[in-house]
Protein backbone atom coordinates (compact mmCIF):
# COMPACT_ATOMS: atom_id res chain seq x y z
CA UNK A 1 0.00 0.00 0.00
CA UNK A 2 0.99 3.56 -1.01
CA UNK A 3 1.61 5.93 2.51
CA UNK A 4 0.93 9.08 2.13
CA UNK A 5 1.89 12.11 4.39
CA UNK A 6 0.07 15.10 3.26
CA UNK A 7 0.23 19.11 4.03
CA UNK A 8 3.01 18.45 6.27
CA UNK A 9 4.34 22.06 7.27
CA UNK A 10 7.80 23.27 7.01
CA UNK A 11 9.01 26.67 8.23
CA UNK A 12 11.33 28.69 5.19
CA UNK A 13 14.40 30.89 5.98
CA UNK A 14 12.33 33.73 4.56
CA UNK A 15 9.35 33.78 7.40
CA UNK A 16 6.52 31.97 5.95
CA UNK A 17 5.39 28.66 6.31
CA UNK A 18 4.53 26.46 3.23
CA UNK A 19 3.40 22.38 2.68
CA UNK A 20 5.05 19.14 1.92
CA UNK A 21 3.89 15.98 0.65
CA UNK A 22 5.55 12.68 1.44
CA UNK A 23 4.52 9.28 -1.00
CA UNK A 24 5.98 6.32 -0.56
CA UNK A 25 5.28 2.18 -0.20
CA UNK A 26 5.99 0.89 3.28
CA UNK A 27 8.14 -2.15 3.16
CA UNK A 28 11.37 -2.13 5.08
CA UNK A 29 13.54 -1.25 1.91
CA UNK A 30 15.76 1.99 1.97
CA UNK A 31 14.35 3.93 -0.94
CA UNK A 32 16.30 6.74 -3.11
CA UNK A 33 14.32 10.10 -2.13
CA UNK A 34 13.06 11.85 -5.35
CA UNK A 35 12.16 15.83 -4.66
CA UNK A 36 9.81 17.81 -7.24
CA UNK A 37 9.90 21.41 -7.47
CA UNK A 38 6.55 22.97 -9.39
CA UNK A 39 6.86 25.56 -11.67
CA UNK A 40 5.77 29.55 -11.74
CA UNK A 41 1.91 29.79 -11.07
CA UNK A 42 1.82 25.87 -9.86
CA UNK A 43 1.88 24.29 -6.74
CA UNK A 44 2.46 20.83 -5.66
CA UNK A 45 -0.92 19.87 -6.09
CA UNK A 46 -1.18 21.44 -9.61
CA UNK A 47 -3.36 18.84 -12.31
CA UNK A 48 -1.87 15.35 -11.85
CA UNK A 49 0.95 16.00 -9.84
CA UNK A 50 -0.55 13.53 -7.25
CA UNK A 51 -0.64 10.79 -9.50
CA UNK A 52 2.82 11.13 -10.67
CA UNK A 53 4.00 10.93 -6.56
CA UNK A 54 2.26 7.71 -6.26
CA UNK A 55 3.51 6.15 -9.54
CA UNK A 56 7.25 6.94 -8.34
CA UNK A 57 6.45 5.71 -5.19
CA UNK A 58 4.95 2.61 -6.73
CA UNK A 59 8.39 2.53 -8.81
CA UNK A 60 10.12 1.96 -5.09
CA UNK A 61 11.26 5.61 -4.59
CA UNK A 62 9.99 8.29 -1.79
CA UNK A 63 8.79 11.27 -3.24
CA UNK A 64 8.79 14.17 -2.03
CA UNK A 65 6.69 17.57 -3.06
CA UNK A 66 5.99 21.10 -1.64
CA UNK A 67 4.76 24.18 -2.33
CA UNK A 68 6.92 26.88 -2.77
CA UNK A 69 6.77 29.45 0.43
CA UNK A 70 5.61 32.10 -1.60
CA UNK A 71 3.97 30.62 -4.34
CA UNK A 72 0.53 32.46 -3.81
CA UNK A 73 -0.99 29.49 -1.70
CA UNK A 74 -1.31 29.52 2.02
CA UNK A 75 -1.46 26.77 4.68
CA UNK A 76 -5.24 26.98 4.87
CA UNK A 77 -5.78 27.44 1.02
CA UNK A 78 -2.92 25.39 -0.42
CA UNK A 79 -4.44 25.19 -3.93
CA UNK A 80 -5.59 28.84 -4.63
CA UNK A 81 -3.98 31.84 -5.40
CA UNK A 82 -4.97 33.60 -2.16
CA UNK A 83 -2.00 35.28 -1.33
CA UNK A 84 -1.07 37.68 -3.76
CA UNK A 85 1.22 39.67 -1.35
CA UNK A 86 3.39 36.88 -1.08
CA UNK A 87 3.56 35.97 -4.74
CA UNK A 88 4.72 39.42 -5.93
CA UNK A 89 7.26 39.15 -3.14
CA UNK A 90 8.81 35.67 -4.31
CA UNK A 91 12.23 35.79 -5.57
CA UNK A 92 14.85 32.50 -7.40
CA UNK A 93 16.80 33.01 -4.43
CA UNK A 94 14.09 32.62 -2.10
CA UNK A 95 12.32 29.36 -4.13
CA UNK A 96 16.18 27.94 -3.65
CA UNK A 97 16.19 28.35 -0.29
CA UNK A 98 12.47 26.57 0.06
CA UNK A 99 14.18 23.69 -1.91
CA UNK A 100 17.04 23.68 0.44
CA UNK A 101 14.75 23.80 3.81
CA UNK A 102 13.06 20.54 1.84
CA UNK A 103 16.63 18.59 1.43
CA UNK A 104 17.47 19.58 5.23
CA UNK A 105 14.55 18.11 6.58
CA UNK A 106 14.67 14.83 4.63
CA UNK A 107 18.40 14.49 6.22
CA UNK A 108 17.20 15.29 9.27
CA UNK A 109 15.80 13.24 12.36
CA UNK A 110 12.67 15.26 11.77
CA UNK A 111 11.84 13.29 8.69
CA UNK A 112 8.75 11.42 8.86
CA UNK A 113 9.65 7.70 7.50
CA UNK A 114 11.15 5.44 9.84
CA UNK A 115 14.95 5.07 8.63
CA UNK A 116 14.92 1.88 7.00
CA UNK A 117 12.21 3.36 4.43
CA UNK A 118 14.10 5.62 2.85
CA UNK A 119 18.13 6.85 2.22
CA UNK A 120 19.30 10.12 2.79
CA UNK A 121 22.43 9.53 1.05
CA UNK A 122 20.52 9.08 -2.46
CA UNK A 123 18.63 12.32 -3.04
CA UNK A 124 17.50 13.00 -6.83
CA UNK A 125 15.71 16.60 -8.08
CA UNK A 126 13.20 16.92 -10.22
CA UNK A 127 11.42 20.11 -11.43
CA UNK A 128 9.09 21.30 -14.02
CA UNK A 129 9.11 24.57 -15.89
CA UNK A 130 11.02 27.23 -13.08
CA UNK A 131 11.02 24.47 -11.12
CA UNK A 132 13.38 22.83 -13.13
CA UNK A 133 15.72 25.70 -13.43
CA UNK A 134 15.33 25.52 -9.67
CA UNK A 135 16.34 22.03 -9.46
CA UNK A 136 19.57 22.70 -11.45
CA UNK A 137 21.01 25.10 -9.49
CA UNK A 138 20.68 23.77 -6.21
CA UNK A 139 22.23 20.46 -8.00
CA UNK A 140 24.95 22.22 -8.91
CA UNK A 141 25.84 24.03 -5.55
CA UNK A 142 24.67 20.71 -2.99
CA UNK A 143 26.60 17.77 -3.30
CA UNK A 144 23.95 16.16 -1.29
CA UNK A 145 22.42 15.97 -5.07
CA UNK A 146 23.13 12.47 -6.34
CA UNK A 147 20.72 12.76 -9.91
CA UNK A 148 18.81 15.28 -11.74
CA UNK A 149 15.90 15.13 -13.87
CA UNK A 150 14.16 18.34 -15.82
CA UNK A 151 10.92 18.55 -17.55
CA UNK A 152 10.37 21.41 -19.33
CA UNK A 153 12.93 23.38 -18.05
CA UNK A 154 13.94 26.82 -18.35
CA UNK A 155 17.54 27.08 -19.15
CA UNK A 156 18.37 30.95 -18.17
CA UNK A 157 15.96 33.44 -16.54
CA UNK A 158 16.98 36.82 -17.59
CA UNK A 159 16.71 35.76 -21.56
CA UNK A 160 12.57 35.89 -20.34
CA UNK A 161 12.62 39.49 -19.81
CA UNK A 162 12.82 42.14 -22.22
CA UNK A 163 14.05 45.24 -21.38
CA UNK A 164 10.77 47.29 -21.75
CA UNK A 165 9.09 45.35 -19.00
CA UNK A 166 12.53 45.56 -16.73
CA UNK A 167 12.14 49.69 -17.19
CA UNK A 168 8.40 49.82 -16.79
CA UNK A 169 8.60 47.76 -13.40
CA UNK A 170 11.43 49.42 -11.89
CA UNK A 171 9.73 52.47 -12.75
CA UNK A 172 6.28 51.87 -11.51
CA UNK A 173 7.53 49.13 -8.51
CA UNK A 174 5.21 46.32 -9.58
CA UNK A 175 3.65 44.71 -13.35
CA UNK A 176 0.80 42.59 -13.88
CA UNK A 177 0.58 39.65 -15.81
CA UNK A 178 -2.45 37.67 -16.11
CA UNK A 179 -3.80 34.00 -14.87
CA UNK A 180 -5.47 32.42 -17.49
CA UNK A 181 -7.10 29.58 -15.55
CA UNK A 182 -7.83 31.92 -12.74
CA UNK A 183 -8.09 35.21 -14.07
CA UNK A 184 -6.19 37.04 -11.68
CA UNK A 185 -3.85 39.63 -12.60
CA UNK A 186 -0.44 38.04 -10.50
CA UNK A 187 1.77 40.89 -9.19
CA UNK A 188 5.74 40.55 -9.87
CA UNK A 189 7.70 43.48 -8.12
CA UNK A 190 10.75 44.85 -9.14
CA UNK A 191 12.95 43.08 -5.75
CA UNK A 192 12.44 39.62 -8.08
CA UNK A 193 15.13 41.61 -10.93
CA UNK A 194 16.86 43.00 -8.09
CA UNK A 195 17.23 39.20 -6.71
CA UNK A 196 18.65 37.95 -10.02
CA UNK A 197 21.15 40.47 -10.64
CA UNK A 198 22.17 40.98 -7.60
CA UNK A 199 22.92 36.73 -7.13
CA UNK A 200 23.41 36.34 -10.80
CA UNK A 201 26.82 34.32 -10.07
CA UNK A 202 24.56 31.63 -7.94
CA UNK A 203 20.86 31.80 -9.80
CA UNK A 204 23.13 31.55 -13.95
CA UNK A 205 21.33 28.81 -14.74
CA UNK A 206 24.02 28.16 -17.66
CA UNK A 207 26.91 28.43 -15.32
CA UNK A 208 25.26 26.07 -13.41
CA UNK A 209 24.68 23.04 -16.27
CA UNK A 210 28.00 23.22 -17.18
CA UNK A 211 29.23 22.58 -13.95
CA UNK A 212 26.91 19.35 -13.28
CA UNK A 213 28.95 16.17 -13.01
CA UNK A 214 26.30 14.08 -11.80
CA UNK A 215 23.86 12.10 -14.27
CA UNK A 216 21.40 14.81 -15.66
CA UNK A 217 18.23 14.08 -18.17
CA UNK A 218 17.11 16.45 -19.88
CA UNK A 219 12.91 15.78 -21.16
CA UNK A 220 11.51 18.65 -23.00
CA UNK A 221 7.92 18.52 -25.04
CA UNK A 222 8.59 19.42 -28.87
CA UNK A 223 6.09 21.61 -29.41
CA UNK A 224 6.20 23.08 -25.95
CA UNK A 225 4.46 26.33 -26.42
CA UNK A 226 6.03 28.52 -23.08
CA UNK A 227 9.85 27.56 -23.03
CA UNK A 228 10.75 26.62 -26.40
CA UNK A 229 12.58 23.14 -26.91
CA UNK A 230 15.82 25.08 -27.74
CA UNK A 231 16.67 25.12 -24.25
CA UNK A 232 16.65 21.73 -23.65
CA UNK A 233 19.11 21.12 -26.74
CA UNK A 234 21.26 23.93 -25.43
CA UNK A 235 21.52 22.73 -22.14
CA UNK A 236 22.70 19.52 -23.56
CA UNK A 237 25.33 21.81 -25.96
CA UNK A 238 26.40 23.16 -22.42
CA UNK A 239 27.02 19.56 -20.51
CA UNK A 240 28.11 16.80 -23.09
CA UNK A 241 27.40 14.17 -20.46
CA UNK A 242 23.54 14.88 -19.93
CA UNK A 243 21.17 13.15 -22.03
CA UNK A 244 18.16 14.53 -23.81
CA UNK A 245 14.93 13.15 -24.12
CA UNK A 246 12.33 14.70 -26.58
CA UNK A 247 8.43 14.04 -26.75
CA UNK A 248 7.42 14.36 -29.88
CA UNK A 249 4.42 16.24 -30.18
CA UNK A 250 4.61 16.65 -26.21
CA UNK A 251 3.09 20.67 -25.00
CA UNK A 252 4.35 22.42 -21.94
CA UNK A 253 2.57 20.53 -19.22
CA UNK A 254 3.08 17.07 -21.37
CA UNK A 255 -0.90 17.03 -21.78
CA UNK A 256 -1.29 17.87 -18.00
CA UNK A 257 -4.59 20.81 -16.88
CA UNK A 258 -5.81 21.75 -13.79
CA UNK A 259 -8.19 20.06 -12.42
CA UNK A 260 -7.70 16.66 -13.33
CA UNK A 261 -10.27 14.29 -12.95
CA UNK A 262 -9.02 11.27 -14.50
CA UNK A 263 -7.33 8.29 -12.20
CA UNK A 264 -4.47 8.04 -15.05
CA UNK A 265 -1.89 9.95 -16.32
CA UNK A 266 -2.19 12.20 -19.90
CA UNK A 267 -0.44 9.33 -22.29
CA UNK A 268 3.46 12.40 -22.99
CA UNK A 269 3.12 12.81 -18.84
CA UNK A 270 3.15 9.27 -18.00
CA UNK A 271 6.07 8.51 -20.76
CA UNK A 272 7.59 11.38 -18.60
CA UNK A 273 7.35 9.71 -15.31
CA UNK A 274 8.48 6.29 -16.91
CA UNK A 275 11.73 7.73 -18.10
CA UNK A 276 12.54 9.73 -15.60
CA UNK A 277 11.80 6.30 -13.39
CA UNK A 278 14.28 4.38 -15.57
CA UNK A 279 17.03 7.28 -15.10
CA UNK A 280 16.58 7.35 -11.42
CA UNK A 281 16.14 3.53 -11.23
CA UNK A 282 19.81 2.81 -12.99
Amino acid sequence: MIMKERNIILQSRHHRPFLTDVYYRQNGARKPIVIFSHGFKGFKDWGAFDLVAEQFADAGFVFVKFNFSHNGTTIDHPVDFVDLEAFGNDNISIELDDLGVVMDWVCSDNFPLSKEEYNRDEIYLTGHSRGGGIAILKAAEDDRVKKLCTWGSINELGKYWAQEEMDKIKKEGVIFIPNSRTNQMMPIKWQMYEDYFTNRDRLFIPDAVRKLSIPFLIIHGAKDETVPVASATEMQHWNKAAELLIIENGNHNFGGKHPWDSEELPKDLERVVEDTVKFFGR
